[in-house]
C-alpha cells in the first residue's frame, strides 16, 4: 500500500511539471519598440497595455517593453515591426511616410482641448484617418493617445499675432510644423531639440513651442519665462502591431489585444489632463509667466491652422471628411 501511494505522489507531482511546462511553452512573448524614457506617459502606456492583456490572457501574454530607442530609432523599428521581426511599436506621425493621413493627427488647431480630441480619436475621425492604412503598411493601428498640446516659450510675452511676427522659433524639422510657423509669421528654424537650450542661449533663437509636461521637466521657463496656452498642435501618438501577427492570433486573443489597447489608451489620456494641470503649477511656481491668448488672438491662429490645412488637401484624398468629422466632435 504504502509503494503504491508513493507511486501516485510521484504521478501527480510529474503531471504538475509536465502542465508547468507546457504552461510555459504556451506563453507568447510579444515586443515591443518605443522611443520615449521611462517614465514618460508614452512608455507608461505602452507597460500598461502589457499588464492589462497578461491579466486578460491569465498570463499567456508577455510584452517586453523596449522603450528609449533601445530596438534602433523610430524609422527602423517602425520597419521591424512592418517586416515582423517585432511584434508592437509606439510612434507617431513617422508612419505619414506609408499613409500621408497619419500626419492628420496632428493637424494644426484641429481640437479645441483634450475631451474633444479624445471623442474625435475614440471615433469615426480616428477610423477616417485610417482608411488603407493597414494595407499600405501592414500595421494595425491599434489606438491613439496624447502627449500633450504644443504651447509657445518665449522670451517675451506673446499677446497677439503681431508679437509673432518675424519671431525667432524653432521648430521640429516637419513640413506640416514649419508650414503652420509659417503662416503665423514666424521665423521657423528647424533645429533638434537637443540643440535648444544653446540656441536660446546664443540667441539664436528667442523660443519654441513644446508640450507642458517637457517644458515644466527640462525647466524650459529659467530661460524663456513667457509661457503661452497656445495650444496649436496635439501631439497624439499610437500602439502598433505587425497585422499578420494580429490576424495570426485566435479571435478571442484579438479581443483581448483590442481591449488592452482601448484601456490602456484610456489610462494615458486620463494621465495627460493631470499632468498637463499639474505642470502649470509647476511652471508657476518656478517663476514661469503663464498666460491664455486672448480670443482674438485664438481666431487668428485658428485662420493660419486652417491655411496650413492645403498641405492635406493635396495629399489626402478624404481630408475634407477627416476635417469635418473631427469639428462634428467639438
Amino acid at each position: 500500500m504504502k509503494r503504491i501511494a508513493i507511486l501516485f505522489m510521484a504521478l501527480a507531482i510529474a503531471s504538475v511539471g509536465f502542465a508547468s511546462t507546457a504552461l510555459s511553452a504556451d506563453k507568447v512573448v510579444i515586443k515591443m519598440a518605443g522611443m520615449k524614457p521611462e517614465g514618460e506617459p508614452e512608455t507608461l502606456g505602452m507597460h500598461k497595455f502589457g499588464e492589462i492583456l497578461a491579466k486578460l490572457s491569465n498570463g499567456k501574454y508577455e510584452v517586453q517593453v523596449f522603450p528609449n530607442s533601445q530596438l534602433g530609432k523610430e524609422d527602423a523599428y517602425i520597419a521591424n515591426t512592418r517586416r515582423g521581426s517585432i511584434q508592437m511599436c509606439a510612434t507617431g506621425t513617422q508612419t505619414s511616410a506609408l499613409h500621408p493621413a497619419m500626419a492628420m493627427l496632428e493637424t494644426p488647431m484641429l481640437f479645441t482641448d483634450l475631451d474633444h480630441a479624445r471623442r474625435a480619436m475614440q471615433g469615426k475621425t480616428f477610423d477616417l484617418i485610417n482608411e488603407g492604412f493597414v494595407e499600405k503598411s501592414g500595421l494595425r493601428t491599434l489606438n491613439a493617445f496624447p502627449l500633450g498640446f504644443r504651447h509657445f516659450y518665449s522670451k517675451k510675452p506673446l499677446n497677439s499675432m503681431k508679437d509673432l511676427d518675424g519671431l525667432r522659433m524653432r521648430v521640429p524639422n516637419i513640413p506640416l510644423y514649419i508650414n503652420f510657423a509659417k503662416e503665423c509669421g514666424i521665423s521657423g528654424q528647424p533645429m533638434p531639440f537637443a540643440e535648444v537650450p544653446s540656441a536660446l542661449d546664443q540667441g539664436v533663437i528667442d523660443g519654441g513651442d513644446s508640450p507642458l509636461v517637457d517644458i515644466n521637466a527640462l525647466k524650459m521657463y529659467e530661460i524663456t519665462p513667457n509661457i503661452t496656452l497656445s495650444g496649436h498642435i496635439l501631439v497624439i501618438h499610437s500602439l502598433y502591431m505587425n497585422e499578420k501577427f494580429y490576424q495570426s492570433l485566435p479571435e478571442q486573443d484579438r479581443k483581448w489585444v483590442d481591449q488592452a489597447a482601448k484601456e490602456s489608451a484610456d489610462y494615458v489620456w486620463d494621465l495627460m489632463a493631470k499632468l498637463e494641470t499639474e505642470a502649470v503649477d509647476s511652471i508657476k511656481a518656478g517663476g514661469g509667466v503663464v498666460s491664455t491668448p486672448s480670443p482674438e488672438f485664438r481666431d487668428a491662429m485658428a485662420k493660419a491652422g486652417e491655411r496650413s490645412w492645403k498641405l492635406f488637401y493635396d495629399t489626402v484624398p478624404n481630408a475634407k471628411e477627416i476635417l469635418e468629422s473631427a469639428a462634428s466632435y467639438k
